[in-house]
């Protein structure tokens, strides 16, 4: 692939899907120093980058013919397909070489059936999906866990690391979006397990504040602990970084994975209990945090679940 990056060596890079972590990501590769392209279906969302220096593309295809590395961080598999495969997509305007980094949440299935089409194409397609929250995004130490062809990796690694901490290549297309499920299964029995703590200590006559600082202070402390003490004390003052809808829909998709080889997900089952529980209290745009509201109405059935 004929070089599309500027003389000083940067690589043209595209970024599709600026929702709440892909922006700062976007945001961490335009500081970088990447030549940057974005796309996003509500181009509102594309301005503070193109103020900054980002050019915006007018479709994902023309992302796809500009650059040498594409980035995609979309809501779920269907959009995924949409934006690389769909007749505007990515690979619609693709040459031979591009790498693309699809660092969505789509589950193994969908990453490799996308990187076979991308593939037909003389395109490499990673899944790379991310570890981290909004907060991480930003501060550009989100945990990146890759499969696909190991060459298209190490070429993509220098722009996965601008907006990651650590990034781990695990193996052949698949690899990365079955860890991210795996991943994402600890990351909602950790949220279950905390609400359900809390509101057993609260239930004891604890303040929430004390409860929570000892939980925070514990052996099973961890930055998830610590980031979401905002979402667990005042949920309505602070902004939901994993809506109760996505993670719903990582935890189907990784009930499905396990399926396939008749893995019980104890653990899951009651983490996506509790979150149906929240999702019908609070709605699925909640912070996934809202299972302590869905235990506290639990404990008593006649107080308001949006209360803190």
């Amino acid at each position: 692939m004929s070089s599309t990056g500027d003389r000083g060596g940067r690589p043209a890079v595209g970024f599709v899907g600026l929702g709440r972590m892909g922006l700062p990501m976007a945001t961490n590769l335009l500081a970088a120093g990447a030549q940057l392209r974005v796309f996003n279906r509500t181009s509102d969302r594309c301005r503070p980058l193109v103020e900054a220096g980002a050019l915006q593309a007018s479709s994902p295809a023309e992302i796809g013919a500009a650059c040498e590395i594409v980035v995609t961080m979309v809501a779920d598999a269907e959009a995924a397909r949409e934006v690389i495969v769909g007749d505007d997509g990515i690979l619609a305007g693709a040459r031979p070489g591009l790498v693309v980094a699809e660092m969505s949440t789509i589950g193994p299935a969908a990453a490799r059936e996308l990187a076979g089409v991308a593939a037909e194409r003389g395109v490499a397609l990673l899944d790379a999906p991310v570890s981290g929250s909004v907060a991480t995004a930003e501060a550009a130490e989100l945990t990146t866990v890759v499969g696909g062809d190991r060459d298209a990796f190490e070429r993509a690694r220098p722009t996965l690391a601008a907006m990651t901490r650590d990034q781990l290549y695990l193996g052949a297309s698949g690899a990365g979006a079955a860890m991210k499920l795996a991943l994402n299964v600890l990351v909602a029995s950790a949220a279950h397990s905390i609400a359900e703590a809390l509101v057993l200590a609260e239930s004891a006559g604890v303040a929430s504040e004390d409860a929570y600082a000892a939980i925070a202070a514990s052996a099973v402390s961890s930055p998830f602990v610590r980031y979401k003490r905002g979402a667990y004390l005042d949920p309505a003052g602070a902004p939901a970084s994993f809506s109760l809808r996505l993670m719903r829909k990582d935890l189907a998709l990784a009930a499905a994975l396990a399926a396939e080889s008749d893995l019980p997900l104890h653990a899951a089952a009651a983490a996506d209990e509790a979150m149906a529980r929240a999702e019908e209290l609070v709605g699925g745009e909640a912070d996934i945090a809202a299972v302590a509201a869905a235990a506290r109405q639990a404990a008593n059935p006649g107080r308001s679940g949006a209360d803190g």
